[in-house]
């Protein structure tokens, strides 16, 4: 994803009920992305009142949160937020590989779509141009989740 982002085309998604789990380490560039997820969701139509969002720790805590998400709550569509940066050891390896699978696994068990926003970074900086930079990735986590709650919704009937 990167460079212009536009508005799902054709979608009425004043109905749609979109969680969100948003990590809350790197909060200074978590807390962006979030507001720009939310903001975005808020252009295509979907409701404040259908949008859900918790915090947990952090990036690795994100497909536990999704899993309870899609099982108490019934979204459309889940967005998982958070920023891994590179550090001294393989640690933010680690963590990335088992968010990532982990989110791919609850959505296809659960059959909801879960948009990995989950950022890695090899620094600070490369994480602070994805977060708050030019290229709206809040705005892009959002379009796939309006996207892909329009084509399940498409799907299942």
């Amino acid at each position: 994803m990167s460079g212009d982002s536009p508005l799902p085309e054709g979608v009425d998604a004043s109905s749609f009920k979109i969680a969100i789990a948003a990590a809350r380490f790197n909060e200074r560039l978590v807390g962006p992305l979030l507001a720009r997820v939310r903001a975005r969701l808020s252009r295509s139509g979907v409701r404040e009142r259908n949008i859900e969002v918790v915090r947990v720790p952090g990036s690795n805590e994100l497909p536990v949160a999704a899993r309870l998400l899609v099982d108490r709550r019934k979204p459309d569509a889940v967005i998982a937020l958070g920023v891994i940066v590179r550090g001294g050891t393989i640690h933010f390896e680690l963590i990335a590989t088992a968010a990532t699978s982990g989110l791919m696994d609850v959505a296809l068990s659960s059959r909801v779509p879960v948009i990995n926003g989950v950022i890695v970074a090899e620094n600070a900086a490369q994480a602070r141009a994805r977060c708050t930079g030019k290229i709206d990735r809040g705005a892009e986590f959002a379009d796939a989740a309006v996207s892909m709650a329009a084509l399940r919704r498409r799907l299942s009937r």
